[in-house]
């Protein structure tokens, strides 16, 4: 399974939770995460999608530790099977 793949598992799961999850881009700051994932009642967090088994760059990193340290959930999922978990402690928070 690719880095697609795994993106468009999320993008249905997210959508099946009554929630999206849209790309997100940011011109002029490299390095943050792929999806936003929005879900009822207010829980947000960030989706950096990779290939299994593939690991983030130094500079995505440094944007998950800054957006950490802004409070925000960020997640690195490299299998379709993380997902499921990271929707459960989602909506649980």
């Amino acid at each position: 399974m690719n880095e697609k793949q795994i993106e468009h598992k999320l993008v249905v799961m997210v959508k099946s939770a009554g929630g999206i999850a849209p790309k997100f881009v940011s011109p002029g700051f490299a390095g943050m995460p792929d999806r936003l994932i929005l879900l009822p009642d207010g829980h947000m967090a960030f989706a950096e999608l990779k290939a299994p088994g593939k690991k983030p760059r130094p500079l995505q990193l440094s944007r998950h530790r800054l957006l950490r340290k802004l409070g925000y959930r960020v997640y690195v999922i490299d299998d379709v099977r993380e997902i499921g978990g990271m929707l459960d402690e989602l909506q649980a928070t």
